[in-house]
């Protein structure tokens, strides 16, 4: 491939996604994964127009997520990721982000806007759209969890606070690295019988307190050593961290330390690369969130009265961590 065909493939890459989209949308790959089956027959069981669902179908095949023999349409094991079915389904984050095409078409517009800031409506998520969400982030978050407590000694600490823990992904991987430790989940109401599901089936319900709460308006649990902020401080405008880190302060023992796992930039903000495009996510959200340098993120720590902060791994998946001490 030239140079210009390179460059080429970068900009027509939406195209790509959005016949993924679409799929997702309509729900192509569990139908399939239930039962092979022709162009014909999904069409006619869904409603579609036959070509066009042809098309689709066939383009999916050349992206190695389907196969087809004798007219008749399968997954391959790329494309089973994609069903319902499959135990380790990415089709809620699909779902997700096929929310954001929209959302994201507005890049342009924001540009233009003289202060981007103003909040874009939410998009709807009912109960059972939050259960597959949350579930499928735990199973694509388990390993970058594991890596996270395994970059991070917490040996000496004795009770986690896991604030937005959702399911409890973070708090199972550091539970089972430290055998003597015990948490708390601090989460909204409704998260909580999902992170209770959870860690019933890890079998850490016993080590773990779960609180329902709202940390922009409620004061966090006290009584840990550690609490960790997992993935929070990117939807949270520079105000919004600050507010949360006094809380944190308040609520931690003395002694203890905060933990913020997230994309932490360079001081050129072009480092990871996948923290520049994050932050643009953030900004077609315009509700103030946004990636932040350790310079940053260390100004915030150090106002509210953490010392020692450090930032102790850089990563290049979400997986830079920064710790601060609340003084003895």
């Amino acid at each position: 491939m030239g140079q210009v065909d390179a460059v080429l493939a970068e900009a027509r890459g939406f195209m790509k996604s959005r016949i993924i989209l679409t799929a997702a949308e309509l729900d192509f790959f569990t139908f399939i994964d239930k039962k092979r089956c022709s162009a014909e027959t999904l069409a006619k069981t869904k409603g579609l127009n036959l070509r066009a669902t042809t098309r689709v179908l066939d383009c999916l095949i050349t992206f190695g997520l389907l196969e087809k023999q004798d007219n008749q349409y399968s997954l391959t094991e790329k494309g089973a990721f994609y069903s319902s079915r499959h135990a380790e389904t990415i089709l809620p984050i699909i779902l997700h982000l096929n929310g954001l095409w929209n959302i994201w078409s507005g890049l342009t517009e924001v540009l233009k806007m003289e202060q981007p800031g103003l909040q874009m409506p939410e998009m709807q998520m009912d109960e059972d759209y939050w259960k597959s969400f949350i579930g499928a982030m735990h199973v694509i978050g388990r390993e970058l969890a594991k890596k996270v407590a395994n970059n991070f000694n917490l040996s000496r600490f004795k009770r986690l606070l896991d604030i937005g823990g959702a399911s409890g992904t973070y708090t199972i991987a550091f539970l089972r690295n430290n055998p003597t430790m015990k948490a708390v989940i601090f989460d909204l109401k409704h998260v909580i019988p999902m992170a209770m599901k959870k860690l019933k089936e890890e079998g850490f319900d016993n080590r773990v307190e779960l609180i329902a709460g709202d940390f922009y308006k409620d004061e966090l649990p006290k009584g840990c050593d550690l609490a960790l902020l997992s993935a929070i401080i990117h939807q949270n405008s520079p105000k919004n961290n600050l507010n949360l880190y006094k809380k944190i302060y308040a609520a931690l023992n003395p002694g203890g330390t905060v933990l913020i796992r997230d994309h932490i930039m360079d001081e050129s903000r072009t480092k990871p690369a996948s923290g520049a495009m994050f932050a643009i996510n953030m900004l077609v959200f315009r509700h103030g969130g946004d990636t932040y340098t350790f310079p940053e993120v260390k100004a915030g720590l150090e106002q509210v009265g953490f010392t020692d902060v450090k930032q102790v791994h850089y990563g290049d998946d979400m997986d830079c961590l920064v710790k601060g001490k609340k003084p003895s």
